[in-house]
This record gives structure tokens, sequence and C-alpha cells, in this order.
């Protein structure tokens, strides 16, 4: 019943969400935009696609998917590569992606601090946050140097493989981070990829200690990455900032002082976004 006597209450609604906004049951889902976000998805996450593939992949009709494709591409979303029969990404995606990065002072703050880092260490520093199971990528600056590690804004990584993702999780409260790790699957990726929630969670317990984590080629073989948590002015960790590189340069021995200055770049960004910082 709508409060005549309380006019704002259903401007506030009109505002922002319905009633209901909760209820995500089929009732309040749109079945196509539904289909159209997971082709999207889909696409993202490939190089490029042709038509038969993604209808293979997602288990839909080629008429369907094509449609799809279509009405995307109408918006810039994605678009097709006559020459090589392929559908990607298109440059609409990006624009949009970048609106996001914008609303957020974290990626505009980190900018300097990945600058200083990757000139400290000659290795590329990266800034990442957590997404459900994953660590999402929003800012990278690499080095120089001919071999490096890659991973442009967007790019998702499992957390238990990445040391901004074990950064991240060395700061969850025992019960969340027990929850998750029940509720998603960890792949093995190489050898030394932590799978087992004991071996996990006590490789954690250590990167709390001291202060950082690493990525020791648990994601890739012959790649190092070392990573420290980014704390908001509430003292939360909602970011991790990280050096990778090859193992032939990112050696044992020089972990303590690539550490040294990652947390540092960690203490520098969380200052900016507010934190108190103990020097």
């Amino acid at each position: 019943m709508r409060d005549d006597h309380n006019p704002d209450s259903a401007s506030r609604r009109a505002r922002g969400r319905p009633k209901a906004w909760d209820d995500k049951t089929a009732q309040n889902t749109i079945k196509s935009l539904d289909r159209a976000m997971e082709v999207f998805e889909h696409l993202s996450e490939t190089p490029g696609a042709t038509l038969s593939e993604l209808a293979q992949d997602l288990g839909q009709s080629p008429a369907t998917v094509y449609r799809i494709l279509v009405t995307l591409e109408g918006r810039g979303l994605v678009e097709f590569d006559a020459a090589a029969q392929l559908w990607q990404i298109g440059p609409r995606a990006f624009l949009i992606g970048a609106r996001f990065l914008r609303r957020t002072s974290l990626v505009e703050r980190a900018r300097p601090v990945l600058r200083d880092l990757m000139e400290a260490t000659g290795e590329t520093a990266n800034l990442g946050i957590a997404r459900e199971s994953n660590v999402l990528f929003v800012s990278q600056v690499e080095t120089t140097a001919s071999i490096r590690a890659f991973f442009p804004p967007g790019t998702l990584s499992p957390m238990h493989a990445s040391g901004i993702g074990k950064a991240l999780l060395s700061q969850m409260p025992e019960e969340r981070l027990v929850r998750m790790l029940a509720a998603h699957p960890r792949e093995r990726f190489t050898d030394k990829t932590l799978t087992e929630p004991a071996a996990l969670i006590a490789d954690l317990a250590v990167s709390r200690t001291r202060g950082y984590a690493i990525d020791d080629e648990e994601k890739n073989d012959g790649m190092r990455c070392i990573a420290a948590p980014v704390r908001d002015l509430h003292g939360e960790a909602v970011a991790g900032i990280s050096v990778s590189g090859p193992s032939s340069r990112v050696t044992p021995d020089d972990i303590p002082r690539l550490a040294k200055a990652v947390t540092r770049a960690a203490e520098a960004l969380s200052a900016a976004m507010g934190a108190t910082v103990n020097n």
C-alpha cells in the first residue's frame, strides 16, 4: 500500500530500487538479457571466437547467439572480424570498463605508487581487487625487461594461486575464509599450487604474520609474485599491490628486498586511501 502521507517514500523507491529489489527469482529477471550477458562475458574471456564455437560452448543455438551478437555489435560492445570470421570484444566495452575504474579513486591514486614500485624493483607492478573467489586486476605498470609478467586490466585470476589473492585472503576473518574455501573448488595449475584447505590456511597465516604473500610459481611455472594488502580508512583490506616476474630474477634471495618495496608501496597507497599506517 502506498503511503500517501509520506510522498518521499515512493520517490525514494523510484530513484533507486523497487520495493522487492532483493527478489532474484525468475519473475524479476529478463531471460533474453541474461543470455546476452552470458554470451558477452564468455566472449570477453577469449581472444576471439567463431559463431559455432560460441554456440557450442554456451549450449545455445547459433541463431540465438547470432541475434545476440548482432545486437551487441550495434552498441559497439562486440565486433566482427570478417577476414578471420571471429567475433571479438568491441571498443565500447573498454569505455564502459574505464568508467567503472574511474568510479573509485583507488586506481587513480595507485598509478604513481605502481610506477615508483616498478622503478624501484625493475619488475611489473600490479593492483588487484577481490571479485568473489578471483582477483580482478585493475591496473598495471609494466617493466621494460624483455621477459615480464603481463596482467592487463580486466584479467581474472583465482585467489588461491595469486599473490594478491593470497594477500587478501590472509586478511579475511577465519569464518569467512573457511566458508569461501568450502564454496569454491581450487584448481591445481602447477605442482606448487596450494589446493588443500589446511595447507593454504597455514600459508595464509604466515603471510598475515610477515605482512606479505608469495605466489611461488603456484599459477605459472617460472613466475613469482610478491603482494601486500592495501587498506582503506576503516582499516579493511580493499585491494592488493604486487610485483611479479620470472623466477630467474625474482629469486628466493631477492624476496626480502622486493617484499620490503612492496609493503612500503602498500602502506603508501593505504595512506592515500585514508588508512592509518604505523611507521
